[in-house]
């Protein structure tokens, strides 16, 4: 077991590529805390499922944009489990609205609240038990939309994950004398709830056509392919790798096609 008697917090971890993670980790020997903003029922569904798999599990309520959340969140962690050893930033938000024309000031806030704003609050509370127990893996979910401007539409989305990127490299150097390694990952199109929110069948279909014809694998991801890469950056495996961002897309070679 690749994780065995670690303690891993994993936020946005009721759904999608954080329940994949949380999953993911539980089977290689980890304790999970489950973070969700809403859907306890989906939560507490992980829990369950991760307890199965013989770990221990806690779900806790936290919107991360939320700084005293986020603290709370972190100190009923430590009291349970007595540690933090992984920390995944998963939770995320997209943008809904189209064009920067379309798009209103509170949904700005709202995507670059959760998304990066949300990844800070997290890595600043788990940071200071990291560093007293000169261990850490912190793992960032970016995504391959802020590494490019191509895709006009995800107008706040693209820069909250920029923001990701380079939080990723400026912490890495800030934190690796204390042994807390900081990575991230850049997923491409992965089949989640996200991207697809509020989609017909058909414009779902068109859109997982859209990506795989400049993919070079010719399909979209699924969130246990993410959840096996942050594996990786949450074993010891990857002793010797800090401030980079691990690029999951499937391949893909034309950011300049239309919007996915």
């Amino acid at each position: 077991m690749r994780l065995k008697d670690k303690v891993s917090l994993i936020t946005g971890s009721s759904r999608g590529i954080g329940r994949a993670t949380a999953l993911t980790f539980a089977r290689e020997g980890s304790d999970v805390i489950v973070n969700y903003a809403a859907r306890k029922d989906k939560a507490d569904e992980v829990v369950s499922e991760i307890r199965r798999l013989g770990r221990e599990a806690k779900a806790i309520q936290a919107d991360v944009a939320d700084e005293k959340a986020v603290d709370e969140m972190v100190k009923q962690s430590i009291e349970q489990f007595g540690k933090i050893d992984i920390l995944v930033n998963s939770a995320g938000v997209g943008w809904k609205s189209g064009s920067i024309l379309e798009g209103t000031k509170e949904e700005w806030d709202r995507v670059l609240g959760v998304n990066l704003i949300g990844t800070y609050n997290c890595i600043k509370a788990v940071a200071p038990y990291m560093i007293k127990q000169k261990y850490g893996k912190i793992i960032n979910i970016s995504s391959i939309a802020g590494m490019s401007t191509a895709h006009t539409e995800q107008v706040a989305y693209g820069p909250s994950k920029a923001g990701i990127y380079n939080l990723t490299k400026r912490l890495a150097f800030k934190l690796g004398s204390y042994n807390i390694h900081v990575n991230a990952i850049a997923p491409g199109l992965i089949k989640t709830d996200m991207p697809f929110a509020g989609k017909s069948e058909q414009e779902i279909e068109e859109i997982i056509k859209d990506y795989a014809t400049f993919t070079s694998l010719r399909r979209v991801g699924d969130p246990f392919e993410i959840a096996n890469v942050a594996l990786f950056l949450a074993s010891d495996e990857s002793s010797f790798v800090t401030g980079q961002v691990i690029v999951a897309d499937g391949g893909r070679f034309d950011y300049l096609s239309h919007s996915v």
